[in-house]
């Protein structure tokens, strides 16, 4: 079918019918499509090919630079472990030297250090040699030389250990060890030794890493030799000769090229080798490679370099599964265009065979069909124009006039700068001759303002040739994609928050381990002070503070820790409340708000998930609370609404009131009467999604100030829940 098209007129080419009685045209389409459909094939699959290849360069850089961030963390793990170990040494070497009794301190050290792979402290003095020897209650040791005392390579006489020195790897049957040594005192006689069990340490943390399905972590010291390996039979050989033992038949010039010039030189980067086994499959596989390098002494400098590997296999399997599916779907579609084509062109001979005699009617139909799409391009909810090389409107459907309020008539033969704003036609103009010249298609976003709204409009320039190929006008189609910025924004700053939420919940863990130790030591001070005395009054007063930092952060923890949803659970609303107000009790004490709440007994339970609920009461308070910079007074009740059979939460202030006008917006994402930088716009959105997804109702309203002049007055949020009988 061929239309012409004038303005916003379309009309039928005048030739169609003589063209239509053609002889040779119903053999040569049969040719064309046969034709068409066979190039089609090939360029898909010729096109698969090519995007699988460049898909899987594309997936595997991006793979290794998530190995990488895997990398990173052990590495974190291992320093964080060894500082830790070093602060404990130092800690215990100056109780020590104020108290006689060493088995009491070394044991209480034990305690605190009992999972970072320690296998034994020992007192030793140059003169009476090993005073005293700790084991970790619940660790088998087996003995060894390295039991005996410390390492050789320590110098216990000469005096010259002044700091904590971490030793040597010492490689026994027993396993791999490392010796933190450091004086006790000033005198340099008196020496503690803290034997650490390499496997002990990083076995139960690097077992469970994992790199997409099946990939692993390996580390090596200084000298080359395998510290953690999943394959235990390479554990303490050297990685250049333990590869080429088991596995002759492989090349390991790759693998033993980034060792040697890069892992044992403490350099980071990523890259690929040959291998010959991965998690019990054995045999030729190529595997990418993540490594950075991780310093354990500064002393004695030592470095070992951390590794994470995966085969690549995985990653190609996932993308040419997911390409060959692409591929054999459009073999589908092209090979059902073809049946219906076939099934189209058979007809039409059949019926021109026999029906030329009404070439007439047949006019009339395509008439109709015309009709058919001038109403579906007329219909379309996008700005659809052509122009000319000087920019001169051509066409323009129903839907652009409608919305710039014009006749498209009015508009023909005129230029860009008469319907749109002179900067938006400024941008396009040069576009439009670009796609004359080249001839190909152009995609570019515009912002529009119009009428004090901006909207963002999404144009594709796409030229629209001749029979002889020249290009004679340029086809723009522009849709508004305002809303989908705004979802694109939305998901930015949600994945912002969820990031927010898992670095809040890391920082409690990290506060957890300083917290034990004050804990710890202060109990252990309370006990040898006495009840009546001030020292023994401040350290109750450190345990409290210690005890209340100790609260906050497992409420804190209980806050963020996410697991699944359980919508259909049964909650009770009271004891949700009294969990929300319990974590910002610190807020409200600090800045002078006053809370009163009002739990009848008599309330039923509600449907809903306690976390997400509690969610939805902790923004509903904060918010409140921001609303009172100078203090005030919140009130919080629960009451049951008989009318509809539903449990209602009422959270009341006396802070700056929500204006009327902005009311009926509040629940709009990133819409905020917050100053910049204090709100995100988000927080109610999120809590009236899942309250109305619970089947629940969420309401605000202001209270009016008195006098009616004043700022505040405050507002009313009422929650509704669906009560369980």
């Amino acid at each position: 079918m061929e239309i012409l098209n004038t303005g916003s007129i379309w009309k039928l080419d005048p030739t169609l019918s003589q063209r239509y009685k053609r002889p040779g045209t119903e053999k040569n389409s049969v040719m064309i499509v046969a034709l068409t459909a066979l190039i089609f094939v090939a360029a898909s699959a010729v096109m698969s090919q090519w995007s699988i290849r460049e898909m899987s360069k594309i997936v595997r850089r991006q793979f290794n630079e998530e190995q990488m961030v895997i990398a990173h963390n052990v590495k974190n793990f291992i320093e964080r472990e060894f500082s830790f170990l070093i602060r404990e040494m130092e800690n215990l070497s100056n109780e020590l030297e104020r108290n006689e009794d060493p088995e009491r301190e070394i044991q209480s050290t034990l305690a605190h250090v009992i999972e970072s792979g320690i296998s034994k402290i020992e007192f030793h003095d140059r003169d009476a040699g090993i005073i005293y020897t700790g084991y970790p209650f619940h660790k088998e040791i087996a003995r060894s030389p390295i039991e005996a005392g410390l390492s050789p390579s320590l110098d216990l006489d000469s005096g010259k250990i002044k700091q904590v020195t971490v030793s040597k790897l010492q490689i026994t049957p027993a396993g791999i060890f490392i010796i933190l040594a450091l004086p006790v005192g000033h005198s340099g006689s008196r020496l503690l030794g803290c034997h650490v069990n390499v496997s002990w340490l990083l076995g139960p943390y690097l077992k469970n890493i994992k790199s997409g399905q099946t990939g692993y972590a390996w580390i090596i010291d200084g000298a080359g030799r395998f510290l953690f390996h999943p394959d235990i039979s390479f554990v303490g050989k050297n990685a250049f000769f333990a590869r080429k033992e088991k596995y002759q038949d492989i090349s390991f010039v790759e693998i033993n090229k980034i060792q040697r010039q890069e892992m044992l030189k403490g350099r980071e980067g990523t890259g690929w080798y040959i291998s010959g086994w991965h998690r019990g499959l054995v045999g030729r596989m190529e595997k990418l490679i993540a490594y950075t390098s991780v310093t354990i002494s500064n002393v004695l400098p030592q470095q070992w370099s951390i590794a994470v590997v995966a085969p690549v296999f995985e990653i190609e399997e996932a993308v040419k599964g997911k390409y060959m599916h692409q591929f054999f779907m459009q073999l589908v579609v092209i090979f059902t265009i073809i049946a219906g084509a076939s099934i189209i062109l058979f007809f039409e001979m059949k019926w021109s065979r026999h029906m030329e005699n009404e070439v007439n009617r047949q006019t009339e139909a395509v008439v109709k069909s015309e009709a058919k799409y001038r109403s579906l391009v007329e219909s379309a909810e996008d700005f659809i124009f052509t122009v000319d090389p000087y920019g001169k409107f051509q066409s323009m459907n129903s839907f652009t006039s409608i919305f710039f309020k014009c006749r498209a008539e009015d508009y023909m033969g005129k230029g860009l700068s008469s319907l749109f704003p002179k900067k938006m036609s400024n941008s396009l103009q040069p576009l439009i001759r670009d796609v004359f010249e080249r001839g190909k298609s152009i995609r570019k976003e515009f912002r529009l303002d119009l009428d004090g709204v901006q909207i963002v409009v999404d144009a594709n320039m796409v030229p629209v040739r001749s029979e002889t190929s020249d290009v004679t006008s340029v086809l723009c189609i522009a849709r508004d994609i305002t809303e989908d910025k705004k979802l694109e924004r939305h998901l930015i700053h949600t994945e912002k928050l969820a990031s927010l939420g898992v670095l809040a919940a890391g920082i409690a863990h990290e506060i957890n381990n300083p917290l034990g130790v004050i804990l710890g030591f202060s109990d252990l001070m309370l006990r040898k002070k006495d009840k009546f005395s001030q020292d023994y009054r401040d350290l109750k007063i450190i345990e409290r503070q210690g005890l209340h930092c100790k609260e906050i952060v497992e409420n804190l923890l209980g806050f963020v820790r996410t697991g699944e949803d359980h919508n259909d659970r049964q909650t009770d609303l009271n004891r949700c409340l009294e969990d929300a107000i319990r974590i910002v009790k610190h807020r409200f004490d600090k800045e002078g708000i006053s809370l009163s709440t009002e739990f009848p007994d008599t309330i039923p339970m509600v449907k809903g998930d306690s976390r997400k609920l509690q969610q939805v009461f902790l923004n509903l308070i904060n918010n409140a609370a921001d609303a009172m910079p100078q203090g005030g007074g919140l009130a919080i009740r629960t009451f049951m609404d008989t009318h509809l059979h539903m449990v209602a939460v009422q959270f009341q202030d006396d802070g700056v009131a929500i204006e009327d006008k902005d009311i009926a917006h509040i629940f709009e994402p990133f819409f905020t009467t917050k100053p910049d930088g204090k709100g995100t716009g988000l927080g109610l959105f999120v809590s009236y999604g899942i309250i109305t997804g619970l089947g629940g109702i969420m309401e605000c309203e202001t209270r009016k100030p008195v006098p009616a002049d004043t700022a505040c007055g405050g507002t009313i949020f009422t929650v509704k829940l669906m009560a369980i009988s």
